[in-house]
């Protein structure tokens, strides 16, 4: 099954100018979908992963259904005033303007091996603020996974030079 062929290009969203890259086609596909999550958990089933940490809005429906695949606790790392207890936060700049993330200053422990998992990499800056985040835990990221990376944007280029591991099931320009 090509997983790429459920990707569809909706131009001008958010803002003129910018490709999105929609992934709803591949989520309701069922054999799609469970490709997906069954090529993640191929590459990862025998490493000791502690918890998957998944980006809002669309990691956490991979991230979810990854670590359930994977028998692991699952950490939501979200858009600003979302989450009700102590929490970190990271600002960053993404290809149409700035947003922040945050998570639960109790989500992760040191130690730990974590998974990071988001829908799509562009310009890596989503991906490299979540990354902070997980760095004030002490914990180990194990890699960075990605179902799509749009190659044109530079964002694996941005992951590797925080010398973290990457992997994505499509890649596209």
């Amino acid at each position: 099954m090509t997983l790429n062929k459920h990707i569809r290009d909706i131009p001008n969203f958010p803002k003129k100018g910018i490709l999105f890259k929609d992934i709803t086609p591949l989520l309701k596909n069922k054999k799609a979908f469970s490709k997906v999550i069954d090529l993640f958990n191929e590459r990862h089933k025998k490493n000791k992963i502690d918890k998957i940490v998944g980006i809002e809005a669309r990691g956490f429906i991979f991230g979810a259904s990854l670590a359930i695949r994977m028998g692991c606790g699952f950490v939501p790392i979200r858009k600003p005033n979302k989450l009700p207890y102590q929490k970190y936060s990271y600002e960053y700049t993404l290809e149409y303007g700035k947003d922040k993330l945050e998570v639960h200053k109790d989500a992760l422990n040191s130690g730990e091996n974590i998974l990071l998992i988001d829908d799509v990499l562009a310009t890596g800056g989503t991906a490299c603020a979540a990354i902070k985040l997980i760095e004030k835990f002490n914990c180990n990221l194990i890699e960075c996974l990605f179902v799509l990376e749009i190659s044109g944007l530079k964002g694996e280029k941005r992951v590797l030079n925080k010398n973290k591991s990457l992997f994505s099931l499509i890649k596209s320009n």
